[in-house]
């Protein structure tokens, strides 16, 4: 049986409704994509690169981006000096693509930006933040 949805009083669209606004406010995106001069797109792409090399396909699938444009923002980086495209051993007319060692530097940088807390974060106490911790950890 399927639970109707939440009504604007019930606790859990309160609380979620809270921290997406918090987190959909954040100025993080903004951040990233000035300080590396480039779209947050692109520096999504190399975040998740830096996990594994992938396929254009698999990548455009992991940023839910359509092909065409993956590749222009695969070009892009590449152009950069950030990616490389390498042939896929499994499939001869597929490519495999490859963080350089400058482009796991800039998924770093952009992944220290990302992991800055935003300054309300400053008036929690120390409990309070392991006890934030604690619930989304149960959440996960």
């Amino acid at each position: 049986m399927s639970r109707q949805p939440a009504g604007p009083n019930d606790a859990a669209v309160r609380a979620w409704r809270e921290l997406r606004n918090l987190v959909q406010s954040n100025d993080r995106r903004r951040r990233v994509a000035d300080a590396l001069g480039m779209s947050f797109i692109r520096s999504k792409a190399l975040r998740r690169l830096a996990q594994e090399p992938m396929s254009m396909r698999r990548l455009a699938e992991e940023l839910a981006t359509d092909r065409p444009y993956t590749t222009v923002f695969v070009d892009d980086l590449e152009q950069r000096g950030l990616v490389v495209r390498r042939p896929d051993p499994s499939d001869r007319r597929g490519k495999i693509v490859h963080l350089t060692p400058a482009g796991r530097k800039v998924a770093e940088q952009a992944e220290l930006i990302l992991d800055t807390p935003p300054d309300a974060f400053t008036r929690l106490s120390a409990a309070e933040l392991r006890r934030l911790e604690e619930i989304l950890q149960k959440l996960d």
